[in-house]
């Protein structure tokens, strides 16, 4: 299992912390070079958009959404 690291990040202005897996951070920045968006761009988007919980929890649901819906669409 991977460990959890913290890593600072800027949104809206303000600096925040996260913790991710590596695994997981890794995955959060090719999401976001493929949407050509930078680090603090796309934890900004996921940030507006989440109703509860933490940011990295969010960032974590954030990366298995888009895995999922990459399978989905390699499998039909």
């Amino acid at each position: 299992m991977s460990k959890i690291v913290k890593r600072s990040i800027v949104i809206a202005g303000h600096k925040t912390s996260i913790s991710l897996e590596a695994e997981f951070f890794a995955a959060f920045k090719a999401i976001a070079a493929r949407r050509s968006k930078t680090l603090s761009a796309l934890t900004a988007e996921i940030d507006g958009a989440r109703s509860g919980g933490n940011l990295s929890s969010a960032i974590r649901l954030a990366v298995l959404a888009d895995l999922q819906a990459r399978a989905g669409r390699a499998n039909g």
